[in-house]
């Protein structure tokens, strides 16, 4: 079955019992057993819930891996792969990555001795040459956070093949529905179900998905080991999400291209960063991984700060706030909001200067997107 299909029914088999469409959401925390250690297949909800459990297989369907697991948070999901590796391990990230990533490796992971650097892959012959005999982990996303750099998952996944090493995407940026990085040889994908997937900045929320029986079964104790399990409610808030992926990421995408466009077009910009504007050195690369562009977008703006803060002002339709993959438009300034963890001078050095914005563009109408940054550059002007 194609995408549209499998991810209207993904999860969503009719219940068993009153062959309800909607499956019901399951709130208990405990099950009763039919005698000891008899079990029918739940016992206490951190171990298992069958919410939860149509989620994880609906996004692991959809991410085309045949295991998957769903967390609290993004970053619960991030903790927990990161969570495989033991002191003296070494980790490698590419390229910009969200801020609470970076955080999460220079003030938590490397307190227990797990050293990390991050690396330019643009060419993956750079994450050759930097990974150590202990190299065990090289973290990726692609489309990067917040300068949307396109990175080649099938080159770089075979660097760590090579290698031996594991290959993590975030994939949050594309979702399922625009790229699938496990057929390209990642051996793990993890997800913020927060934006796209859950799509209504309605819920909480983080998944994994791999292939790997060992790595899952690695995983799924760690899952349960630290409790950092969705509420069964939020799991039902993203298996519904799930089942309008594809109409918004259409959208979306389309969203974003006009803007990109329009910003191009402005001259009121020093750059532009969206995947599929044909100027982009790696728009090829970007046509081949992900079926459309995405909803994402950042820019440089001419007149540094002040600029920026009366663009961000002047907006109607887009909201000033963090996050993103939500129906509605979304703008921020990744240096002082999203990226603020990372130290000035790492900023400075990826390229998050003080005049870059980014935008999360929604589902609203196209024209009235368009319009409304139009109107801001002119106030910023």
């Amino acid at each position: 079955m194609r995408f549209a299909t499998r991810a209207v029914h993904a999860g969503h088999e009719p219940d068993a019992l009153t062959g309800a469409v909607t499956p019901p959401i399951y709130t208990s925390s405990t099950f009763a057993q039919e005698e000891v250690g008899k079990t029918k297949g739940y016992e206490y909800s951190r171990s298992g819930n069958p919410t939860r459990d149509r989620l994880e297989r609906a996004v692991a369907e959809l991410e085309g891996g045949k295991f998957g697991l769903a967390f609290a948070s993004g970053l619960a999901a991030e903790t927990a792969v990161a969570s495989i590796l033991k002191k003296g391990d070494h980790v490698i990230i590419c390229n910009d990555v969200y801020g609470g990533t970076y955080r999460l490796f220079d003030k938590v992971f490397r307190n227990y001795g797990i050293p990390f650097e991050r690396v330019d892959a643009t060419d993956p012959a750079n994450l050759q040459e930097s990974i150590r005999p202990n190299t065990r982990l090289v973290w990726m996303e692609s489309p990067t956070n917040p300068l949307m750099l396109i990175l080649d998952i099938r080159g770089i996944a075979k660097v760590c093949k090579k290698r031996g090493v594991t290959l993590a995407v975030d994939n949050t940026f594309a979702t399922p529905y625009l790229q699938n990085p496990l057929k390209m040889g990642a051996t793990v994908v993890v997800h913020s179900t927060t934006k796209y997937i859950g799509g209504h900045s309605d819920l909480i929320g983080g998944a994994v998905v791999t292939s790997s029986k060992a790595l899952y079964e690695r995983l799924k104790f760690l899952q349960n080991a630290t409790g950092s399990i969705p509420g069964p409610f939020d799991c039902y808030l993203a298996l519904r999400g799930l089942r309008t992926l594809h109409l918004r990421m259409e959208q979306h995408s389309k969203n974003a291209s006009a803007v990109a466009f329009l910003l191009v077009r402005s001259g009121k910009t020093l750059s532009v960063n969206y995947p599929f504007l044909p100027a982009s050195p790696t728009y090829k690369l970007a046509k081949s991984q992900m079926k459309l562009g995405g909803g994402m977008l950042s820019f440089r703006i001419r007149g540094g700060y002040k600029a920026a803060s009366r663009f961000l002002k002047s907006l109607e339709v887009f909201a000033l706030g963090e996050s993103l993959g939500g129906v509605e438009s979304l703008a921020e300034h990744p240096a002082k909001m999203t990226h603020s963890s990372l130290p000035p001078k790492e900023r400075e050095k990826i390229g998050i200067t003080d005049d870059l914005v980014r935008l999360s563009v929604g589902v609203e109408d196209t024209k009235d997107l368009v319009e409304d940054v139009t109107r801001a550059l002119r106030a910023a002007s």
